[in-house]
């Protein structure tokens, strides 16, 4: 029996409450990666041994329309596979692999600044901040996941020191909180000073354009080596029985760079709001896609949501 039908489907793309985006936001997607899915789809039958006649293959009974709309659903409220197989009238396996399909297509967009311009990668990102004259802010994530099969094994964490089993991922917002990056998922032992290092934001912030990006206490020392394009909240000299002057002004500006940096937060806390981040109890080596392919739509809400309000 198929419980979800052409009206149903019309009600998830209507309801933000249900895939997080707007109709007009996921109508992109569709028109963009339903053609990559396809291509995809028909590279993978021409590589098997096996040849059929054009049109004998097995027909689709889950369009890439729906594929999508299941996919963000799941990224959403992480929605069970059986659950949704059961409103769209297919087999639990059919959503697997649909999910399995269109993650990896909506994690490779990249984040949408504008409408109609999408960032892939730091480099792109640190050559836009500086055309605009715009600072970034950049800060770690975790998010928790399930035990790894050594960790199961031995009975022990997945990372020594650490309470719970989770990945880091580095985040990157301009000065209004929106979405700019998003890196694959690391280990959470992993130092954010590290952790950026990895992603080439050094490199990239000395050689690059002139950009300011705010960073947190973990990443202390990369302002020397970008030539101080990297701020990060200011060191105590003094520690042992300051005066007060120097307490006031050590608060000042301390409590200055956090307000600044406050907007990374409200980015990562738009970002935990999807299911599929508060806690993932799928297999971690999937946890690079999910971010990224939540990130991706995201931002893009974000881009047509400041856009409507600059025309209005």
């Amino acid at each position: 029996m198929h419980v979800v039908g052409n009206r149903a489907c019309a009600a998830i793309i209507r309801s933000r409450r249900i895939t997080g985006l707007t109709p007009d936001v996921i109508a992109e997607p569709v028109a963009e990666i339903g053609p990559l899915w396809h291509q995809h789809h028909q590279a993978a039958l021409t590589a098997r041994p096996r040849r059929r006649a054009v049109g004998a293959d097995a027909k689709h009974k889950l369009l890439f329309a729906d594929r999508l709309l299941a996919t963000l659903v799941h990224l959403r409220h992480g929605t069970p596979h059986d659950v949704l197989a059961c409103w769209f009238g297919v087999d639990r396996s059919t959503i697997t692999r649909a999910i399995g399909e269109v993650r990896p297509l909506l994690a490779e967009r990249g984040c949408t600044v504008v409408p109609g311009l999408k960032l892939c990668g730091l480099a792109e990102v640190i050559d836009c901040l500086g055309a605009d004259g715009r600072a970034g802010i950049i800060d770690g994530t975790q998010v928790r996941v399930r035990r790894s099969v050594a960790g199961a094994r031995t009975g022990r964490s997945s990372f020594p020191g650490s309470k719970q089993n989770a990945v880091k991922s580095m985040v990157l917002t301009d000065a209004e909180g929106r979405l700019l990056l998003c890196s694959p998922a690391g280990p959470v032992g992993c130092a954010d000073i590290t952790h950026a290092w990895k992603l080439g934001l050094v490199k990239l912030a000395a050689g690059g354009p002139a950009v300011e990006i705010l960073a947190d206490a973990g990443c202390q020392g990369l302002g020397a080596q970008t030539g101080g394009r990297v701020v990060t909240p200011p060191h105590r000299k003094v520690k042992k029985n300051p005066p007060e002057w120097y307490e006031e002004m050590y608060e000042r500006r301390r409590k200055a760079h956090s307000s600044r940096r406050v907007r990374v937060e409200h980015g990562i806390g738009h970002l935990k709001n999807r299911r599929s981040l508060a806690r993932h109890h799928g297999r971690r080596e999937h946890m690079g896609d999910i971010i990224q392919a939540v990130a991706g739509p995201l931002s893009h809400q974000q881009a047509a949501t400041m856009a409507r309000s600059t025309r209005t």
